[in-house]
């Protein structure tokens, strides 16, 4: 596994490749002092990437990344958090605002790490293909939620309020953005409602009982989500 560090402060690159470094040991670990650089040069497989940089910036050089067809997983690492939707538009893994702790920089390399042995594993008939994350800003914080832990999400009081196994995480926002991304595999049984199919326990006319908590069921909307439902049993079966 290739792990680069991409900033134009020679300081900062050598904290951070101490960081990844004893976290990763036998990572090959690739600096960079540009953009520029990085994109003549080898791509790693896992990239942490500052935002303002002296020549191409952070957000320019992610684009060229990505016009290029590279699949490089990339980690914003910036002092400010104006740029956070422009990252979301080159599918960053994630964005990391100095200063934070090793602990989040070790969360994050994780699950950069997981997703790219993920993608060195064989493809199957049978692969899923994993949902992007999806971009919540909430409380003058930006962070991101796997769309594949939500149970259900609910509008109240001008709110999303979204609900997984473990918290409820509230933000001001509209349930269709959120039920266009996470597309198959969830329903919307009522204009204040959208379900994940995963976690439907029974469900009746009226009310949709899952692993934790319960959504109402528009009258009009109940064959809808029947035949729905039905589909994604069956396709679950065959898979």
């Amino acid at each position: 596994m290739k792990i680069g560090i991409c900033d134009d402060e020679k300081e900062i690159r050598a904290m951070l490749r101490d960081k990844v470094q004893s976290l990763y040991p036998k990572a090959d670990i690739i600096l960079y002092a540009s953009g520029e650089e990085l994109l003549v040069g080898e791509l790693p497989d896992i990239l942490l990437l500052d935002i303002q940089m002296k020549g191409k910036s952070g957000i320019e050089t992610a684009k060229e990344l990505r016009r290029m067809g590279g699949q490089v997983i990339i980690i914003f690492v910036t002092a400010i958090e104006d740029y956070v939707f422009q990252a979301f538009d080159v599918d960053a893994l994630h964005y990391l605002v100095k200063p934070f702790d090793n602990d989040k920089l070790f969360e994050v390399l994780h699950k950069a790490a997981k997703q790219f042995e993920d993608r060195q594993k064989p493809e199957t008939a049978n692969s899923k293909k994993e949902k992007p994350p999806f971009l919540i800003s909430s409380g003058g914080k930006h962070f991101t939620v796997n769309l594949d832990d939500i149970v259900y999400a609910e509008v109240f009081d001008r709110k999303v309020i979204i609900h997984t196994m473990t918290e409820d995480i509230e933000y001001y926002g509209k349930l269709k953005d959120l039920e266009q991304q996470a597309g198959e595999g969830f329903y919307r049984p009522h204009r204040a409602y959208l379900i994940n199919f995963n976690f439907v326990c029974k469900y009746d006319a009226a009310v949709i009982y899952l692993k934790t908590g319960q959504a109402l069921m528009a009258k009009q909307n109940y064959p809808g989500f029947v035949k729905s439902y039905l589909r994604f049993i069956q396709r679950k079966e065959r898979d």
